[in-house]
């Protein structure tokens, strides 16, 4: 079942080895076939050097197990809410890449001061608020969903507009319009969470301390991208 979409999430999952994004297990890569209902995401706990295709688990977006020998990622329950959530995306990524968390455990957004992170979102990365002591206790995965989803709604956020957000105290995740997406996205979150870092660190008694991209140069690099008239790329 779903043989195609089990192989590009097992090679998926492998680009956050390629790209430095995990150590150990500490990731997971989903993906989602929107006509049936069902996605596939990477099993709990399995390396990523033994893992092969046909230990990707099927769910359904109820939580059920359709097929697979192994037990699923335990955040398969935060991957299933947001597919519930955010109708558009098609894969989600999890890591805890040590620059996304720095500013998750700071509880801090990741905000716009270039056009590199403008070429990605159009705004800073939310740090959605940290769970409950009763959140965590009970579902804490699903409520990890919940809380993503309400700070999306609280600001108003276009999920596909920014594609990334930071959990406080936990880390980040990352979606797209496939799994290979999620984890492209996932990258770039990281390098756009070092920049941001080193720039503060380089503005702190600096002369010139005015950092922050402005809205109408954020705007452009953005559409050039991502907008309807982009002309980004080729064609």
């Amino acid at each position: 079942m779903l043989e195609e979409l089990k192989e590009k999430v097992f090679k998926a999952n492998l680009q956050l080895v390629k790209y430095g994004l995990v150590v150990l297990t500490w990731g997971n890569v989903s993906g989602i076939d929107r006509e049936k209902g069902l996605f596939v995401i990477k099993p709990s706990g399995v390396p990523y050097d033994s893992m092969t295709a046909d230990d990707m688990v099927v769910m359904d977006l109820n939580g059920n197990k359709i097929e697979g020998r192994l037990n699923p990622s335990s955040d398969t329950p935060t991957h299933a809410e947001l597919y519930r959530k955010f109708g558009n995306i098609g894969g989600i990524v999890h890591t805890h890449s040590s620059w996304a968390c720095s500013w998750a455990q700071a509880g801090r957004d990741i905000p716009a001061y270039g056009t590199t992170h403008a070429d990605f979102a159009n705004g800073s990365i939310p740090c959605a608020r940290g769970l409950s002591e009763q959140e965590v206790a009970e579902e804490y995965e699903l409520n990890t969903g919940k809380v993503i989803a309400e700070e999306f709604e609280k600001r108003n956020i276009d999920p596909d507009e920014c594609p990334a957000v930071l959990v406080h105290r936990h880390g980040p995740f990352t979606w797209g319009k496939d799994s290979f997406k999620a984890v492209e996205n996932a990258l770039i979150l990281e390098e756009v969470a070092k920049m941001a870092c080193r720039t503060e660190k380089i503005a702190v008694g600096s002369k010139e301390s005015n950092i922050g991209i402005e809205q109408y140069l954020l705007d452009k690099h953005y559409q050039r991208k991502h907008g309807k008239n982009a002309y980004y790329g080729q064609k």
